[in-house]
């Protein structure tokens, strides 16, 4: 005879809530705390036959909240680690790819070499500085004259789109020499530079190309064949 419910008593019910905080930390929160439970009930498991089936099940279930990656070589190499990594790497399975440690995951990357931090002309930037590093390394000839007159070129370039005026070629040669440490010297010779025209005119396609699509243009309120203000007309 199948027993009546029983009304379960309020404070009971409260007393017996289980809170997130109480609970296990989550290693990968992004699977949820359910397929947490599945690879923890997993690695207990003491057969090996069926401990790998149940391995396997719980990759197809990862792989389901991406289907469209689920087949992926890469992306079963993901899952497979972090199989592994949810467990703590207590799970002994079969897998078709390496095993990641614990001593590889913690492993921290190599520290970033950043560039100088207040060059003393900012508005050529560092790569026009390695540029003329790496032409103070190669041997006299047309290549390395060749690299020299676009640096001079990009020099100007730089510096016009910065502070949007004419500028003499004299000034980026003179700015070329002391960058380069006096090897890379044009302040003698006759080379002359592109238009700074052409360059300006460069340097405003290109912005024009940068300003976000969509963004109202401000037009004037002037007639564009006689130069006079537009009448007002009311509607």
């Amino acid at each position: 005879m199948v027993e009546k419910y029983k009304k379960e008593i309020a404070n009971d019910v409260v007393f017996n809530l289980e809170y997130n905080s109480e609970r296990a930390h989550l290693i990968i929160p992004e699977y949820g705390r359910h397929l947490q439970k599945l690879i923890d009930q997993a690695t207990i498991i003491e057969d090996d036959v069926e401990r790998n089936k149940a391995a396997k099940y719980i990759i197809q279930v990862m792989g389901s909240l991406n289907p469209h990656l689920r087949d992926v070589p890469d992306f079963q190499h993901k899952l497979w680690d972090q199989l592994f990594i949810m467990s703590d790497f207590k799970l002994v399975a079969t897998s078709p790819y390496p095993i990641p440690s614990r001593e590889v995951l913690q492993l921290k990357p190599d520290i970033l070499k950043y560039p100088q931090n207040f060059p003393k002309y900012r508005y050529y930037g560092n790569n026009i500085k390695y540029m003329i590093d790496v032409a103070n390394k190669w041997e006299e000839g047309e290549m390395k004259n060749a690299l020299v007159k676009v640096i001079a070129n990009h020099m100007k370039k730089s510096y016009l789109s910065w502070n949007k005026d004419t500028v003499k070629d004299d000034v980026i040669f003179e700015h070329l020499y002391e960058l380069s440490d006096g090897k890379l010297n044009l302040i003698q010779s006759s080379e002359e530079l592109l238009n700074t025209t052409d360059l300006l005119r460069t340097n405003k396609r290109i912005s024009n190309k940068i300003t976000p699509a969509g963004q109202p243009k401000i037009q004037s309120n002037k007639n564009t064949k006689t130069g006079k203000p537009k009448p007002f007309i009311k509607k």
